[in-house]
């Protein structure tokens, strides 16, 4: 039944709210031939399907939850994209692609797992001479001066900000009504219950100060 309550949470039709940043950010980058993407933490690729949109190219999504990845190959087959993303089981602690493998490596709200600074380090090695890291964080970065970007062998070539409210107006408020709707539903189910009490919980940690959920797209470039 936890796996019914999330079928009908439906995350992901949230999510598709931030894809007009995702869009944003991709516009930034020079254009590309057929580029190799890799989308590190991809989850169930709401944004791996539209890089394959706004690109000509080849994308390889990573994430360890497999639930997830089922859910991104059927959207892969529907979408017609089996002939251009794959969508992998690994752990962004262990990728073993081979050096400068991608010309693009991609990470929406995946680098805080790793920490920033080692994600820039370690990532660094998959991109071609010149490639381009783009990732999704904390605003914290443009309060710092970007330290960490340049002192590990990158460029900055544009950044951006989300609105302050935009973590509370296009995700997390609009989730609180269907959360609320399903609670009315599943109000005698235990298991349902603790999944809707979990997605409430982090609800109500942005409701409490919108504002310090601020998140911003950082594109950059490797120079080393």
């Amino acid at each position: 039944m936890s796996s019914d309550v999330l079928f009908e949470i439906n995350l992901d039709y949230f999510r598709k709210n931030f894809l007009k940043y995702t869009r944003k950010a991709f516009q930034i980058l020079p254009k590309l031939d057929k580029p190799r993407i890799l989308d590190i933490g991809c989850g169930s690729g709401v944004q791996t399907i539209e890089l394959a949109k706004l690109s000509n190219g080849e994308i390889i999504g990573i994430d360890i939850n497999q639930s997830l990845l089922d859910r991104l190959n059927k959207k892969i087959e529907e979408a017609g994209f089996s002939n251009r993303i794959k969508a992998l089981n690994c752990s962004l602690f262990d990728i073993k692609f081979p050096d400068e493998s991608f010309d693009i490596v991609w990470a929406e709200g995946s680098i805080f797992i790793i920490g920033f600074t080692k994600g820039l380090i370690e990532w660094k090695r998959l991109l071609k001479p010149k490639g381009f890291l783009v990732i999704h964080d904390d605003i914290i970065r443009v309060k710092s001066g970007f330290k960490e970007i340049r002192s590990c062998g990158y460029k900055l070539l544009n950044h951006f900000s989300l609105p302050d409210d935009a973590w509370w107006e296009e995700y997390y408020g609009p989730l609180e009504i269907r959360i609320k709707q399903l609670y009315k539903k599943y109000n005698s189910d235990p298991d349902a219950l603790k999944v809707l009490n979990k997605q409430q919980k982090e609800i109500d940690m942005v409701k409490a100060d919108p504002k310090i959920f601020v998140s911003a797209f950082y594109i950059i470039q490797k120079i080393e």
